[in-house]
């Protein structure tokens, strides 16, 4: 009786507690992002799709950056525990720590996206070839990989700016998984904002987050195993 006892499940071993504790998590997540990034969000959702508003929706996009990464931290960060579900306090302990790197990061390619656009939706008044056009969308889709890739090492690793670009560069070959699985949440987000709203985007947020994190697993690992002690 002691050896069958013994191996009764504990609490928060079962299939179910598991999928509660995961649902729990990814509202609390999906919520403080919400919060974090509702003043941008808000006036987001409010301008017309007009290119004339392009600089205005990169400004409002700004909080997302850090608020994206706080929701990265903090469901990596969540442990197998189920009687200790705390994934608020970690969410403000990622965004406490990394709002500035992420800025570094987010802010750059908000600036270099708005120009990429703006040329885009007035490139038949340039007088350029066709080729350009396409040109200008590929660089504006690598540097978005390369932006989602530092996203995710800004949030959970510390690494300087520099370092960050470098491998957040190198890993679109070297984990050619991680960027076409990069690569297609982006086109569903891009999708969802096309046929929906940003607003319908935002309450995906957690879901995609978590979504990110799986697709980067091989990233993440070889990242711990060849540059962290």
């Amino acid at each position: 009786m002691g050896g069958a006892s013994g191996s009764q499940p504990q609490f928060g071993e079962g299939p179910l507690a598991r999928a509660v504790a995961l649902i729990y998590t990814l509202l609390v997540v999906e919520l403080l992002l919400l919060v974090a990034s509702l003043p941008g969000l808000v006036v987001l959702v409010l301008l017309d799709r007009d290119a004339s508003n392009l600089p205005l929706a990169a400004a409002c996009a700004l909080p997302l950056g850090p608020a994206l990464s706080a929701a990265l931290y903090s469901l990596h960060q969540r442990g197998t525990d189920l009687a200790d579900l705390r994934p608020a306090a970690a969410f403000w302990r990622g965004y406490r720590l990394n709002w500035w790197p992420v800025l570094r990061v987010w802010a750059p390619w908000l600036a270099w996206l708005t120009i990429a656009a703006v040329n885009l939706a007035h490139f038949s008044a340039t007088g350029l070839p066709a080729w350009w056009a396409v040109l200008l969308v590929l660089i504006a889709a690598a540097s978005t990989l390369v932006t989602v890739n530092a996203l995710v090492i800004t949030s959970l690793f510390t690494f300087r700016a520099m370092d960050v670009v470098r491998l957040a560069v190198s890993f679109l070959a070297r984990a050619p998984g991680v960027t076409l699985g990069s690569a297609c949440l982006l086109i569903v987000a891009a999708g969802v904002t096309a046929v929906s709203s940003e607003a319908a985007l935002a309450l995906l947020g957690s879901g995609l987050a978590a979504a990110l994190l799986r697709t980067c697993r091989p990233m993440i690992a070889e990242i711990q195993r060849d540059f962290t002690a």
